[in-house]
Parts: C-alpha cells; sequence; structure tokens
C-alpha cells in the first residue's frame, strides 16, 4: 500500500488540488468559505454561552478567554469530525469511479484526509490571526500543534476507513454517524471546561478517547502548556492498532466493495 501511495502520489496531490478547486468553483470568496463556517459557529457559541461559562476557565485571564478556549477546541472538532465524515461516505459516493478505472484504492482516503488537512490548516491560520486580534499569543508549546493535527488525522482515517467499509454493506453506518458525532461533539469539552461539570460526572466524561487530544489542543493554544503525553501516548497506540485494523479488513474487502457498488 505505501508503495502505491508513493507511485500515485501525483494523482493524490492533483486530485486534493481539484476538489479544492471544484467546491468553490464560480464563488467569489473562494477558500474563505472553508473557514467562514466553523468561525461563525464560534462566534454564536460565544456569544451565547460565554456569559455562562467564561468565568470557569481556570488559568485564563483574558476577557475573551472563553472564546479562545472555544477556537481551540474547535480547530481539533472541525479536523476529526470533517476526515471522519468524509471517509464514511467516500467508497459509495466514489463508486462509478472504482468500477471504472484501476488504480490503487487506499488513494481514495488519502485524498479525503488530504482535503481535510488543508480545510484544517486554513482555518488553523485564520484563527492564529483572530487570536492576534484579541491579543493573545500562544508560547513556545505551540510547536505541538502539528503533531496534535496529524495524531487527529490517523485516529480520524483509521475510524472513518473501517466505517466507510462498513457503509457499502450496510448503508445504515452512513445515517448513523452524523448522530453519533453530534453526540460526541457535547460529550467531548469543547464547548465547555471539564471543571464546569459536578464532580461525579468530570470522571465519565475524561474517559472519553477524544478528551486527552482537545485538552491538549486547549493547552499549547490557550495556557502555554504542554500536551498531555502520557494520554497521548496511549490513544497513539490505540490508533496505530485501529489503522492497522482498518488496513486489514480494507484490503480484505476490496474486490467485495466494488461488486457491492
Amino acid at each position: 500500500m505505501l508503495q502505491s501511495i508513493w507511485a500515485y502520489r501525483y494523482f493524490i496531490f492533483t486530485s486534493i488540488k481539484n476538489e479544492l478547486k471544484a467546491r468553490f468553483l464560480r464563488s467569489k470568496l473562494g477558500a474563505v468559505w472553508m473557514i467562514i463556517h466553523p468561525l461563525m459557529q464560534v462566534l454564536i457559541y460565544a456569544v451565547i454561552l460565554s456569559e455562562v461559562l467564561s468565568a470557569k476557565l481556570q488559568g485564563v485571564t483574558s476577557k475573551y478567554g472563553y472564546a479562545l478556549y472555544l477556537l481551540a477546541g474547535m480547530l481539533f472538532w472541525t479536523l476529526f469530525s470533517e476526515t471522519v465524515g468524509k471517509c464514511v461516505t467516500l467508497f459509495v459516493d466514489n463508486g462509478n469511479l472504482m468500477r471504472k478505472i484501476a488504480f490503487p484504492r487506499i488513494c481514495l482516503p488519502i485524498i479525503a484526509a488530504g482535503t481535510a488537512l488543508v480545510n484544517n490548516l486554513l482555518l488553523a491560520a485564520a484563527i492564529f490571526g483572530v487570536f492576534a486580534v484579541l491579543g493573545h499569543f500562544p508560547g513556545a508549546q505551540v510547536v505541538w500543534l502539528p503533531m496534535l493535527m496529524l495524531l487527529t488525522l490517523l485516529l480520524a482515517m483509521s475510524v472513518g476507513i473501517f466505517l466507510g467499509v462498513l457503509n457499502v454493506f450496510m448503508r445504515d453506518i452512513g445515517q448513523i454517524v452524523p448522530v453519533v458525532l453530534n453526540a460526541l461533539f457535547w460529550l467531548t469539552p469543547i464547548v465547555y471546561s471539564l471543571n464546569a461539570l459536578p464532580e461525579r460526572f468530570q470522571r465519565w466524561f475524561g474517559l472519553n478517547p477524544l478528551y486527552s487530544l482537545v485538552t491538549s489542543y486547549q493547552s499549547v493554544l490557550v495556557y502555554g502548556n504542554p500536551p498531555l503525553w502520557a494520554d497521548l501516548g496511549r490513544l497513539l497506540l490505540a490508533a496505530l492498532v485501529m489503522s492497522v485494523m482498518a488496513m486489514i479488513v480494507f484490503r480484505r474487502s476490496s474486490a467485495e466493495m466494488v461488486d457491492a457498488l
């Protein structure tokens, strides 16, 4: 698979470029739309919830502390949810392409993940611009942000590919995943701090596997602290195991997927 990805690297890069172009063809604002939607969502949450939650953000002295906290969490969530969402419907949406053209099927999730990563990098640039306007400048710990983004991408791809293969044979998966993602968004401390919850719930919400990732984003971008290395190490191991399992399922089901599509 790695040899196939390298051999078709120009096909992958061109496909990512063409997908980004096609999305905003005839659009006046172009790539700006990729960052408007998440930023508007952050603005809505910040306006509605900041008065309720901002006072409970420990260690943030800025009066825009809640907005900063929310922007950091949304940067993580946008990359994770977009990658999973793309991979789940990927094989079904590209059924005609898989039947008619001979190419390594693994290129499809790589293209989807690459597109999501480019979108997230543009969003990150916009968020850093907002940080500067609000007078907040992340410290030296921000150098760990690329590593956190890659770990997020690895986890999202492993989950998305596995569910994408299942979705070919059980189309209900494509309907269930958006519901689960919506629930997972509220079970992850993105629009609230874990400290704002009653103590009896904090331990249970802390068991969320995404907790260490989103908290690490918030630590390096808002608080200037290092990531949660111990928790991230366990999450990386789990992501690697899941990615191996996803690749095994993908390879064994590749021929059957074409027939099912």
